[in-house]
C-alpha cells in the first residue's frame, strides 16, 4: 500500500552501477525528471552524457509527484511578484507555458505512452474571506502571460466560492515518461548509472564525480539535479527549505470523477487530479498535508488526508499512498543556472527549489542548462532562475548549515532505561543516552536498534517518520534507514554508531 502508483505500474530498471573511471562531455547528478529531462535536451545538442543516480531512475521526487504539468501554481504568481518582482515573475510564467507545450511535444516525438491527458488546471477556494487573495493572483498571472480566467462554479462535488482556470494543461504518467527519456538517452550513446551515489564533486576544470564505490566520471560540465545538491553554497543552504506532502489514491466510478487538476491552500493544502485506471473507474489521487521532514506524527496526517478525500470527494478505498520531498526557495523561483561561487564553478550547474512544480521546472531546467552548456546564449526567461541572485540578496531566512535544528521533541522519562523501555515495535524515538541523542528504533521483532540522532550532513537532529520508518533532518531534508543507512541526501555518509551501556542491540 506504501507505494506510488506511478512506480508501481511502470516498468524496472536494469541499468549498471558506475564501477570504473569513465568520461563524459556532461555529468548529470540525478535521475529523477530534472536530471533525465536535462541529459536528453543535451544529447539531442549531441552532448555525451552520463548520468549518475544513487537509487533506481525516477523512484524518488518524480515517482512520487502527482503527475500535473501546470502554469497555473496556487498562489505562486503573486508571491513571486511581490518577493522578487514583476519582471521576474513575467519570466517563470513564460517559461512555465513552454514548459507544458515542451512535455506534449516531447511525448509525442518519443511515442510515449503516459496517459498524457489535456486538461483544465484550477485554484479554488470555499471561504468568501479569500476570494480577494484569488483575485490577487488572478491578474498577477494574467500580467505574468498565463491567461488564467475566473469561475464562481467548477465541477467539485462540493461548493467554492471561487476559482482560476487555465485550459490546456496537462497530467500524464511521470515515471512512464522519465524511462522513456532514459531508454532513448542510452539509444543515442550517452549512459544511465543507477545504484551508485555520488560522495565527492570536484567543481573545477575538469569535473570529477566520484561515488561511495570509488569510481568516477570526469566531465567537462557538471549538473547537480538532485533535491538539494551536494555542492553548495552558505547561501543556498540559507535559501533551500525541505518540504514533504502525502498522497493516496483510490478508484472511483469513471461518472463520479472531476474533469480537471484542482488544488487548493486550503486545510493543509488539497491537490485533486483523477487519471485512467480500468473501464468504468478512475484512479482519484489526492495530495496534501505539507509538513517538514522529521515533524512525525505521519499516520494522524495521512488519516486527516483519507478523511478529507472521503467526505469531500466520495473516496472509499485507498489502494495506494506515498509521499514526496521537495524544497521551496523564498521568492517561490527555483534555482536553475551556473551555480554560483567561486569561478571554479564556471562549469557546474544546479536545478533545485521547484517548490512543488517539478514537473514543469525540470522541463525549464533542461531547456535553460542545455542551451547554457550549448554557448548560444540563455532563453530570454532564464535571469528570474539564476542561483547568483542569491549571493547578491543575501539570507532569505532558511536553514543555515549546522544549526542542529530540531522539530523532535525528546522522550523524557525518569531514566535512560525507562526512555527506551517506552518505545513499542514498530516506533521510534530520539532518546538522551549518556548524554548523547540517539535516534532509537524498535523493530516488529522487539529488537531496538540506535544511531546517532546527528545527520551527518551539517549536524541537523533527526526526527522519526511513523508511516515509512524512516528518519528525516529538518534541516536539509536527509533520510536514512532505522539502521542508519543513506536514503535519500544530501547526507552521504550514515548516521553514526552510538557507544551504549544499556545492553541494547546497537548499529
Amino acid at each position: 500500500m506504501n507505494e506510488s502508483f506511478w512506480t508501481g505500474t511502470s516498468g524496472t530498471t536494469r541499468y549498471p552501477a558506475l564501477d570504473v573511471r569513465s568520461t563524459a562531455d556532461v555529468a548529470v547528478i540525478g535521475g529523477g525528471l530534472a536530471g533525465l529531462w536535462t541529459a536528453w535536451e543535451l544529447a539531442q545538442a549531441g552532448r555525451r552524457v552520463a548520468v549518475i543516480e544513487a537509487g533506481r531512475v525516477g523512484a524518488a521526487s518524480t515517482g512520487n509527484t502527482t503527475g500535473k504539468a501546470s502554469a497555473l501554481q496556487s498562489l505562486n504568481f503573486s508571491a513571486i511578484a511581490r518577493a522578487a518582482g514583476r519582471q521576474a515573475a513575467r519570466q517563470y510564467g513564460q517559461a512555465q507555458m513552454l514548459a507544458v507545450e515542451r512535455v506534449a511535444e516531447v511525448t509525442a516525438a518519443l511515442a510515449v505512452d503516459c496517459d498524457l491527458e489535456r486538461r483544465a488546471a484550477y485554484v479554488y477556494v470555499t471561504r468568501d474571506q479569500a476570494l480577494p487573495e484569488l483575485r490577487d493572483e488572478l491578474a498577477a498571472a494574467v500580467a505574468s502571460g498565463v491567461p488564467a480566467v475566473f469561475r464562481e462554479e467548477i465541477d467539485l462535488p462540493f461548493p467554492v466560492a471561487g476559482a482560476l482556470r487555465l485550459e490546456g494543461q496537462i497530467q500524464f504518467h511521470p515515471r512512464k515518461l522519465l524511462l522513456a527519456l532514459a531508454q532513448d538517452l542510452v539509444r543515442r550513446g550517452s549512459a544511465v548509472y543507477e545504484d551508485s551515489r555520488v560522495v565527492a564533486v570536484d567543481d573545477g576544470e575538469p569535473c570529477v564525480v566520484v561515488t561511495g564505490a570509488g569510481a568516477s566520471v570526469t566531465a567537462e560540465h557538471l549538473v547537480i539535479a538532485t533535491g538539494y545538491p551536494i555542492s553548495s553554497t552558505p547561501a543556498l543552504r540559507r535559501a533551500l527549505r525541505p518540504r514533504r506532502e502525502l498522497v493516496l489514491a483510490g478508484p472511483v466510478p469513471a461518472e463520479r470523477a472531476p474533469e480537471g487538476m484542482y488544488i487548493t491552500l486550503e486545510d493543509s493544502v488539497r491537490s485533486v487530479r483523477t487519471a485512467p485506471l480500468a473501464p468504468g473507474r478512475r484512479l482519484l489521487i489526492v495530495a496534501g498535508e505539507k509538513f517538514e521532514p522529521g515533524a512525525g506524527g505521519i499516520g494522524g496526517r495521512f488519516a486527516a488526508l483519507a478523511g478529507w478525500a472521503a467526505a469531500r470527494m466520495g473516496l472509499e478505498e485507498v489502494t495506494h499512498r506515498w509521499s514526496a520531498q521537495d524544497y521551496e526557495t523564498g521568492d517561490r523561483v527555483p534555482l536553475i543556472g551556473r551555480a554560483a561561487g567561486s569561478p571554479e564553478q564556471a562549469h557546474t550547474w544546479i536545478a533545485t527549489g521547484f517548490g512543488g512544480w517539478g514537473l514543469t521546472n525540470a522541463v525549464v531546467a533542461g531547456r535553460l542548462i542545455a542551451a547554457g552548456i550549448a554557448g548560444g546564449g540563455l532563453p530570454e526567461w532564464a535571469e528570474a532562475f539564476s542561483p547568483g541572485r542569491l549571493e547578491d540578496a543575501g539570507s532569505d531566512g532558511g536553514a543555515e548549515a549546522g544549526s542542529g535544528r530540531s522539530v523532535v521533541r525528546h522522550r523524557i522519562e525518569p531514566d535512560e532505561r525507562a526512555a527506551v523501555a517506552a518505545i513499542q515495535p514498530g516506533e521510534g524515538a530520539v532518546v538522551d543516552i549518556g548524554g548523547e541523542h540517539c535516534a532509537a528504533y524498535r523493530d516488529a521483532s522487539g529488537i531496538l536498534h540506535l544511531v546517532s540522532a546527528v545527520c551527518s550532513h551539517l549536524g541537523g537532529t533527526v526526527g522519526f517518520n511513523d508511516v515509512e520508518k524512516t528518519w528525516e533532518c529538518p534541516c536539509h531534508g536527509s533520510r536514512f534507514a532505522p539502521d542508519g543507512a543513506v536514503l535519500q541526501g544530501p547526507a552521504v555518509r550514515p548516521l553514526a554508531p552510538v557507544a551504549t551501556h544499556l545492553g541494547v542491540a546497537a548499529h
